[in-house]
């Protein structure tokens, strides 16, 4: 029997649950040019959402069978944004994984939630809180002026240039051999973006983007 061809492209995304993270997820997915089919089972959500979104529907995200009807098992990936129900958030992921969605990425709201995701057929958990919360903890001292950690112990930021680099090119302050981290690139005012060479200065006002481990950047944006 010839499989039914999917309405959506391949790199559609399915958004079940519409509240703030899946909607914000949703929005950008949108915002960057892919086909979004938004899914929830409040009618006053899925109202909000019509002229937002490519496709919205109000459905019962748990039911594999109404999944399969919606076409979503032949959509290149997913999103589970449901927080506050753990059981209709793992009931979705579990019914994605039998329609066979090939990447799902699922919200949890503690690690045990979390676990139960990975078991039951996510392929990336995330948590919005936890992370927003580190983020704006490493934010919140005026070091960083931005930050961000990847699972891998790996985090690029940004931050003010220390005295110790002023004046000097990249080479000369040697960051990377003293300090284990990578200037990516620098801003300088209203001019471009410039990135990293080895001949390039660093002069007062400067913002460093740098990379490298956590521990690393963290010491080094200290010293700003």
């Amino acid at each position: 029997m010839a499989r039914k061809k999917s309405p959506f492209p391949s790199d559609s995304v399915a958004i079940i649950g519409l509240g703030r993270f899946g909607g914000a997820v949703a929005q950008s997915l949108m915002h960057v040019g892919h086909e979004v089919l938004g899914i929830d089972e409040d009618a006053e959500v899925v109202q909000r959402w019509t002229d937002r979104l490519t496709h919205v529907v109000q459905a019962d995200a748990t039911d594999s069978d109404v999944l399969r009807q919606l076409g979503v098992g032949q959509m290149g990936h997913a999103v589970v944004g449901i927080g506050d129900d753990i059981e209709a958030s793992v009931l979705s992921v579990l019914a994605l994984e039998e329609v066979g969605v090939s990447d799902i990425w699922a919200k949890a709201t503690g690690e045990r939630h979390g676990r139960i995701l990975e078991r039951t057929g996510a392929h990336h958990v995330v948590y919005p809180e936890a992370a927003m919360g580190e983020r704006v903890a490493h934010l919140v001292t005026g070091k960083m002026i931005d930050f961000i950690e990847f699972d891998d112990g790996f985090a690029i930021a940004k931050t003010g240039a220390p005295a110790e680099t002023l004046d000097k090119t990249l080479s000369e302050s040697a960051v990377r051999s003293r300090h284990g981290v990578t200037v990516v690139g620098l801003k300088r005012g209203r001019h471009d973006f410039i990135y990293a060479k080895a001949d390039t200065i660093v002069e007062t006002g400067d913002i460093l983007v740098i990379s490298g481990p956590t521990d690393r950047v963290e010491r080094f944006a200290a010293l700003a």
